[in-house]
């Protein structure tokens, strides 16, 4: 794993530490330009791609195809709706037995996972309700 980071992904890591959610890289391009760190979009992709290859960062593709993205500090869990996008996180993990199965078998460092789940009957009500 590398440690010699750039400055703008120091900069990308440290936001999403702080802001501890998950944002798309326009969001954070945004915020980073608010708070006076300005960087250009391309640097911001180009800083994502190369967190998200060290296992810092992970991503998640919301069924609009919009990609988020948030510091690799705990795996990621949804229930997401296709109809309206609502999505609500899940905090069991039926996974983690056999990711660590395959870690074992095949020699790979598993950073983290993504669990989603994605339904079009639930309406965004019903969906808030269970937040």
């Amino acid at each position: 794993m590398r440690t010699n980071r750039t400055r703008s992904q120091e900069r990308i890591l440290n936001l999403l530490k702080v802001l501890n959610r998950s944002l798309s890289a326009q969001d954070i391009y945004l915020e980073l330009r608010n708070s006076d760190q300005s960087m250009g979009l391309a640097t911001v992709y180009r800083s994502l791609d190369s967190l998200k290859r060290e296992g810092l960062v992970h991503v998640r593709t919301l069924p609009s195809g919009e990609s988020l993205y948030g510091a690799a500090h705990q795996d990621q869990h949804h229930l997401t709706c296709l109809e309206c996008g609502a999505s609500i996180t899940i905090n069991e993990c039926p996974v983690h037995h056999l990711e660590s199965q395959l870690q074992q078998s095949y020699s790979f460092k598993i950073y983290y996972h993504t669990l989603e789940f994605l339904d079009c009957a639930i309406d965004a009500l019903s969906l808030m309700n269970l937040s």
